[in-house]
């Protein structure tokens, strides 16, 4: 009797073979009662995952009131039950033929396992041939929600056919959606049921029919349809996307969309994805023939992986292209995709150890806005190599150097019309020079620390030299005469020339010192823990003429807190700026000492300016003035759990103006709701303190978000993102959710900014989320996490991953370890 139990599995297999698709996105089944659909059976021994895992090697254990009939066929009698690990059979009446391997379970069937329920009036079969008939079933998974029925259940091995199957996550009181097939086969050796005439309905309408799909059962991948997306916009008009996933082998699989837009014709996507011990990649391209509204061929290619060398070493590619310059524009649903002008591609090998980071790479960058010609775009660096190296030689000394040598390389410059001519090429094109440049920067520091001080001197010394070409020295050197005053046109020969090979070498000296004040204290009868936190900071680096220096990646770092405390006001190596400044900052605190919460936080700083700084870029003739800087302020309150206040602020005492101020409120409710209201106001760089308000104004925005739960069912979604200075909208959306025990409706309206121009587009997505089995139509989801800061809470409490690329400002040699 001991196999007896083999007939078992397999029903738990087609049971769940249905909700095999589910999708990954965080459900609320707070709507649905927690009840189980079949009763526990209270004779089956205690769900236990472990005892599943070694069910195989179990015995069975059999007890019944009465056992009758001869040796060859025992006959088993009231309230019979299997028992082997995890596993429970009980039934009325077992009869089991020990030489034919016939059995027969009559009456109240039952079985439970770690993972499902059933119930069934009748079991027949032969164990020998391994054939078993299972009629009038009730089903229940216990380890997630799922549940329905079957009329009978054929097997043959691992082969098997579930006849007018249904199954639901729904609570029985509240079916309001619910899948059934007159037929289902599934193949456990293969890992794939196949549904026939399969229909879907919410309620009592029939929404979907499917005559014929393939589905997995377990984690093996199978080759079928995914879930189609629906959309409507004024770009595209109706599309519609049909992913055909392709399971290729078990460690690389492809995705073939085609996709229909009424307004543009056909386009066929594609996403192809490997993995290996070594490393993984992915490789995305996208054809769209005649597009009937740029009337061209349009495309894209993309491609992303690493390849692991060794413990220290991995190579690393992020390849793009796109066939024309208003890809992004037309293609990308984002605020960031319209608002970017470029398109980077970079590949190359790095490497890490315990005091050194190092890499060769090289990088291309592609025009994508129509707007604006090549010489927006940054120079290429092909090739890049560079290497850090720091390590503490003492407990109070520590040394290091960082080193860099890049070729920078340009590609020439197609000028363009003007608006009135659509951005056309005019044929003129202005010939670009390129050049080389070797960074090095070693240092030595010093910390020293206490339990509530430190200091920190530090001793650097920069040297950056060039080879460039000719043309670049003559651009530079005038350009250099006329920051200084110098018409080119009357300049001699000599003032013309160039130098190809110019160079520049400095010392750098910092000291950063910092002291920790700390209280006990009570507000309103609450224990505080109040921190102090004075802080200096003294730099000093003497001039250097970098006139004759070209810029090649290079430029202002915007002021900020961060600012405060470096050691260049540029990223970058073609400018080093002379300093003799001090910065004076301080922090303060009150950390709840019941919670340990931050309740407040507060820091305010300020530069002062012992002399003149004569370093500028190119075009700027503003020196930073001895004196004093902007007053830099931001503070943090959090009123109680649900509110949250925070500002930044600068305001420049010689101009009597505010640089720059962001107000941000947050609101937190009961119900999952969440508020946000931020307005951001920054003044351009540069700009006059006799300009009007509208001509220093870089930008001037207000944005608000919410998501507002009228009830446990509805909530509305919403944003106003909105520009001030252009009396404008940037993005607005408004939306609609219903939830329910089972079911989700999110449907969306949106217009936003498609390019810089300013051109709306309108948009409308739905989706329809099935829980427990997938959803139909566009990722809403992702739409509103983006826009609405806290649509899911836990995105407030998750820090942002860091970027493993090398990212342009990476190595940063102004940033001393």
């Amino acid at each position: 009797m001991r196999r007896a139990l083999r007939l078992l599995p397999l029903p738990l297999s087609i049971a769940i073979c249905l909700p095999a698709m589910a999708d990954e996105k965080p459900l609320n089944w707070g709507l649905c009662p927690v009840a189980d659909v079949l009763p526990v059976f209270e004779e089956a021994p205690k769900a236990d995952k472990e005892a599943a895992a070694t069910r195989d090697q179990q015995p069975t254990d059999i007890e019944g009131n009465q056992l009758f009939g001869t040796a060859t066929v025992p006959q088993y009698q009231g309230n019979v039950t299997l028992k082997r690990g995890d596993q429970f059979l009980g039934t009325d009446h077992l009869s089991f033929d020990t030489e034919s391997g016939n059995y027969i379970a009559e009456g109240n069937v039952r079985y439970q396992d770690s993972s499902f329920r059933m119930v069934a009036q009748r079991a027949e079969g032969n164990q020998e041939s391994d054939t078993h008939k299972i009629s009038d079933i009730q089903y229940q998974l216990v380890d997630r929600r799922g549940h329905g029925g079957a009329e009978s259940v054929d097997l043959q091995g691992a082969v098997g056919q579930m006849h007018r199957s249904t199954y639901t996550t729904c609570d029985p009181s509240q079916p309001i959606w619910k899948l059934s097939a007159p037929q289902i086969e599934v193949d456990n050796d293969e890992g794939f049921g196949t549904a026939r005439n399969a229909v879907l309905r919410i309620g009592k309408v029939p929404v979907l029919w499917a005559p014929y799909f393939k589905f997995p059962i377990d984690d093996r991948r199978q080759t079928g349809l995914l879930y189609p997306e629906i959309g409507l916009s004024g770009r595209n008009g109706f599309d519609y996307a049909q992913p055909i996933y392709f399971n290729l082998a078990p460690n690389y699989d492809d995705t073939l969309t085609p996709r229909y837009m009424s307004k543009r014709g056909f386009m066929l996507d594609n996403e192809f994805r490997y993995l290996y011990d070594g490393g993984r990649g992915e490789l995305q391209t996208a054809y769209l023939p005649n597009d009937k509204l740029r009337d061209k061929d349009r495309g894209q290619v993309q491609y992303e992986g690493y390849h692991n060398i060794n413990t220290h070493w991995q190579a690393r590619a992020n390849l793009a292209w796109v066939s024309d310059e208003r890809y992004m524009e037309d293609f990308s649903s984002k605020l960031i995709g319209i608002t970017t002008s470029t398109l980077q591609s970079q590949i190359g090998i790095y490497g890490t150890g315990e005091n050194w980071t190092a890499g060769l790479m090289a990088d291309r960058w592609q025009l994508t806005d129509y707007t604006l010609t090549e010489q927006s775009l940054p120079y290429a660096r092909q090739p890049r190599a560079f290497f850090t190296w720091d390590k503490p030689v003492l407990s109070w000394l520590e040394t290091g150097v960082y080193a860099e040598a890049v070729r920078f390389t340009h590609d020439d410059v197609d000028l363009k019309y003007g608006e009135e001519r659509d951005y056309e090429r005019n044929g003129t094109v202005v010939p670009y020079f390129n050049g080389s440049r070797l960074d090095v920067k070693p240092y030595v520091s010093m910390p020293f620390a206490g339990a509530a001080w430190y200091v920190t001197p530090t001793l650097a010394y920069r040297y950056t030299g060039y080879e460039l070409d000719r043309g670049l020295a003559q651009q530079t050197r005038r350009q250099a005469l006329i920051d200084a005053g110098i018409d080119p046109a009357t300049a001699t020969p000599e003032q013309l020339l160039g130098d190809t090979s110019p160079h520049r070498s400095m010392p750098i000296v910092s000291l950063d010192a910092g002291m920790f004040f700390d209280r006990e204290t009570e507000i309103r009868g609450k224990s505080f823990l109040h921190t102090l936190e004075p802080r200096l900071f003294y730099l000093r680096t003497p001039y250097r003429d970098q006139s004759d220096l070209p810029i090649f990646d290079t430029r202002d770092f915007t002021f900020s807190w961060g600012q405060l405390f470096r050691d260049s006001r540029y990223t970058g190596a073609d400018r080093q700026n002379d300093a003799n400044q001090l910065t004076m900052a301080l922090s303060t605190r009150f950390i709840d000492q019941n919670t340990g919460r931050e309740r407040f936080s507060g820091s305010i700083g300020q530069i002062l300016y012992f002399d003149d700084s004569r370093v500028t870029l190119p075009n700027q003739s503003v020196l930073v003035e001895q004196g004093k800087s902007a007053w830099i302020a931001d503070a943090n309150y959090a009123i109680n759990d649900r509110w949250n206040l925070g500002a930044t602020y600068q305001w420049d005492p010689k101009l009597k103006r505010e640089d720059l101020a962001s107000v941000r409120a947050r609101y937190l409710m009961s119900n999952d709701g969440i508020v946000n209201l931020t307005y951001r106001y920054r003044v351009a760089p540069g700009a006059s303190a006799d300009a009007s308000k509208a001509d220093r104004t870089l930008l001037e925005q207000a944005d608000l978000s919410f998501l507002y739960p009228i009830n446990e069912r509805w909530s509305l979604v919403g944003r106003y993102y909105y520009s001030i200075q252009d009396k404008e909208p940037l993005e607005i959306i408004g939306g609609v959710q219903w939830d329910s025990c089972c079911l989700a409706v999110r449907a969306l309206a949106r217009r936003y900014v498609r390019n810089r121009e300013g051109e709306m587009n309108n948009s409308f997505q739905i989706e329809f989320v099935l829980k427990g089995l997938s959803s139909i139509g566009q990722n809403t989801d992702r739409t509103l996490r983006r826009a609405i800061l806290g649509y899911y809470r836990d995105d407030l409490y998750l820090v942002p991953p860091s970027n493993t690329g090398a990212a342009r400002d990476d190595y940063d040699p102004n940033q001393i370890p």
